[in-house]
């Protein structure tokens, strides 16, 4: 898939205020954030054209961006759908029902793990620890957080966010 990616007029001003952040000689550093303002302009993903564009306007190597970009899980290197949900499996969360909510996910969705449903609105993946062990299971969707989860409680969510009245 070969995508042709710079920074839209409004993205470009918000890069340019983020490198006047840092030391000119730190310019690099800038590197997460860039990505993720990328990431946003792709509609939650990030393909390699988007890395190679924020390498050269870093003056980074792009193998260095690449690093970056594969090692933390907050970037999606395949397209996602409209609303990313990420199930925290690790021990807190599975001790408390994860693979429960997991589960209800996908029977809700008719899609597994790693997966994307046909009209592009949802998809599923296993993350690790998410912060909230306290309150879990915790999902994240997008932006958001969803803490305390039952079975019933996820689906409703995936209800409302498909707009179906619960």
């Amino acid at each position: 898939m070969n995508i042709n990616f710079s920074f839209n007029a409004e993205n470009l001003i918000k890069a340019q205020n983020i490198i006047a952040k840092y030391p000119v000689e730190g310019k690099r550093s800038a590197i997460l954030p860039l990505l993720d303002l990328a990431q946003r302009q792709m509609n939650g993903w990030l393909p390699v054209t988007c890395i190679e564009y924020v390498a050269n306007f870093l003056d980074m190597p792009f193998i260095r961006a690449y690093e970056v970009a594969t090692f933390y899980t907050m970037f999606n290197l395949k397209p996602v759908g409209k609303y990313h949900i990420q199930v925290c499996s690790t021990t807190p969360c599975w001790l408390r029902g994860s693979d429960q909510i997991m589960k209800a996910c996908q029977e809700r969705l008719g899609i597994t793990c790693g997966s994307i449903t046909d009209d592009q609105q949802f998809s599923l993946v296993e993350t690790e620890c998410l912060g909230a062990c306290v309150n879990a299971p915790i999902v994240q969707i997008n932006d958001d957080y969803f803490e305390n989860l039952t079975e019933e409680k996820m689906a409703e969510i995936i209800n409302r966010m498909a707009g179906i009245d619960v």
